[in-house]
């Protein structure tokens, strides 16, 4: 007789095989990188990636990069408010870092890469490359 191992329950399929990266992809949060909202689509044969960066200097608190096929966008925020009157100081900040890494796709020239910044939005174009044809080389068999 052989011992079988029980779980307290079982879970539906759904939750065995997948879940986790399905939810993962549905909050489009990833862990311990900060809060990045990003969207990718392609339009006119390029890859688009737009990034939502409010208040942000581009020229100062974003890095791009491209290395081994993955673009890398890391941005950082500082900000500071006071409040001074007679009767009372109010000072806050908020700050963080944020960062994502998206694949792209094979064969992606890095020099073609191209990102502006307008009305809070980072905009990364990618233009895709061409699909490699499929060629078929004829082997000769020889008699021997």
């Amino acid at each position: 007789m052989a011992l079988m191992r029980r779980e307290r329950f079982e879970l539906p399929d759904m939750f065995q095989m997948g879940f986790p990266e399905l939810f993962r992809r549905m909050t489009d949060v990833e862990p311990f990188t900060g809060w990045l909202r990003v969207e990718e689509y392609t339009e006119d044969g390029s890859l688009v990636v737009r990034a939502e960066l409010p208040d942000i200097d581009p020229a100062k608190d974003v890095e791009l990069s491209v290395a081994e096929g993955v673009l890398h966008i890391q941005a950082s925020r500082e900000e500071k408010t006071e409040k001074r009157d007679k009767e009372m100081y109010r000072s806050e900040f908020r700050y963080g870092s944020f960062v994502r890494n998206i694949r792209l796709p094979e064969g992606t020239k890095d020099e073609d890469i191209t990102a502006t910044y307008k009305d809070g939005i980072l905009e990364i174009r990618v233009p895709m490359p061409d699909e490699p044809k499929e060629t078929v080389t004829r082997v000769p068999i020889s008699h021997g």
